[in-house]
């Protein structure tokens, strides 16, 4: 069964991921920081000599690092008949430096994961200003262009913490309650825009987010009658455990969960989107058909920042 459901979606949508690959999805630029385009205008019609300070190189570690995790990739998919380019690496910057964020965009990497809002805000902020000095002085980078980043909210994200992500943010793929898809739709409504999310999927009694399985179809229901909300498919994390087989059933169930959603929506092709892996089970979770994982600790090394706790929710 495994076999041929990855043959075929090899050259399908799910496959594609359509407007996340590499080389496409223009539409990302549209994306950037609102605050970011707002200080580079001001830079721009300042005489201050502006210090692009030091590009970044790539550090033979992380670089070695980052050529495995795609190795890694690369064999997973043809093991199972796939294509490396079907899947996104998201690589998870939640607990790595501003400077690894930097050496990895050096690498031509566009996608980074964070955990925290406030966290994904800022860094968004930063790289936008920092890739505009290097090119308002091309001779400090060697006339190199870094690639634009593309922002992943991949941790619990509170309904208050909803207006700080919202203009950096190229997918969420953590929604797991409608009160937090509504806050959504509200700050998109605000900006006129319309943001991408996944929805989170609860496979394991241990696990504190995500939405039931069952319930998966009821929530995209009530979620497609939003017009700045557009769910592109879903998100899953197995339980951290050694045991295959208890990693595999949790994959098995996400799958079904978005074939499922994928058959009650008038438009199959725009859920295109299978978040899960992670740095321990991303070979499983392309065999079960993931076209997006994301990767940390085999990508950046332990941690060097610590994951702090948010603010809670003010109700």
């Amino acid at each position: 069964m495994v076999g041929s459901w990855a043959e075929g979606i090899a050259s399908g949508a799910l496959g594609r991921c359509a407007g996340l690959q590499d080389g496409g999805g223009e539409d990302y630029a549209s994306r950037m920081s609102m605050d970011a385009a707002t200080s580079e205008k001001g830079r721009k019609g300042s005489k201050e000599p502006i210090d692009p300070g030091t590009p970044a190189e790539p550090s033979p570690d992380l670089r070695k690092r980052y050529e495995a995790v795609k190795q890694r990739i690369a064999d997973a998919t043809r093991k199972v008949g796939r294509r490396p380019d079907d899947v996104v690496l998201v690589a998870v910057t939640k607990n790595a430096s501003i400077d690894v964020v930097r050496e990895l965009l050096a690498l031509g990497h566009r996608d980074f994961g964070e955990n925290r809002a406030q966290q994904l805000a800022n860094r968004a902020t930063q790289l936008a200003e920092y890739r505009q000095r290097l090119e308002d002085h091309p001779e400090s980078s060697g006339g190199d262009i870094l690639p634009e980043p593309r922002w992943h909210m991949i941790g619990r994200l509170q309904r208050n913490k909803v207006r700080k992500l919202v203009d950096h943010v190229r997918l969420v793929h953590s929604v797991d309650s409608m009160r937090l898809a509504e806050e959504i739709q509200a700050q998109g409504a605000r900006r006129d825009t319309q943001v991408e999310i996944l929805i989170e999927v609860n496979l394991g009694e241990d696990q504190k987010g995500g939405i039931a399985a069952p319930a998966v179809r009821h929530v995209v229901d009530q979620m497609d009658s939003m017009l700045n909300v557009k769910v592109r498919g879903v998100m899953g994390m197995a339980p951290l455990t050694d045991d295959e087989a208890v990693i595999r059933s949790a994959f098995d169930r996400c799958r079904d969960v978005f074939e499922d959603v994928r058959k009650q929506v008038r438009d199959p092709e725009r859920i295109d989107i299978l978040s899960m892996g992670m740095s321990n089970d991303l070979e499983i979770a392309i065999e079960y058909g993931a076209n997006i994982v994301r990767v940390g600790t085999a990508l950046v090394g332990e941690p060097v920042v610590e994951d702090a706790e948010e603010e809670p929710d003010q109700d």
